[in-house]
């Protein structure tokens, strides 16, 4: 896999784990600013060109990632919403 597929699959990552909370949220946050913040995140990502990106970019977008997630983590823990993920079953 070449440079630019890698970065292409980390920023795919972490796209793919804020639209799953965001969908979680969604159900029962109807915060419309909040969520139009979400709106278009799939789509851009398709029209990056990832021959100008650098790892440190790729890093602001991890990192920014975590924080999002970081913020979000005091409202999971409290029960506000159901899981981002479902359990598999032993």
């Amino acid at each position: 896999m070449n440079r630019t597929d890698q970065y292409r699959l980390r920023i795919q990552n972490c796209v793919g784990t804020i639209l799953d909370v965001h969908s979680t949220i969604s159900k029962k946050f109807e915060n419309q600013e909040v969520l139009s913040q979400f709106d278009g995140l799939e789509e851009a990502i398709e029209t990056l060109d990832m021959t100008l990106v650098s790892e440190g970019d790729i890093l602001m977008v991890e990192q920014a990632t975590n924080a999002l997630l970081q913020q979000f983590r005091a409202l999971f823990e409290a029960g506000l919403f159901g899981p981002v993920y479902a359990r598999a079953l032993n």
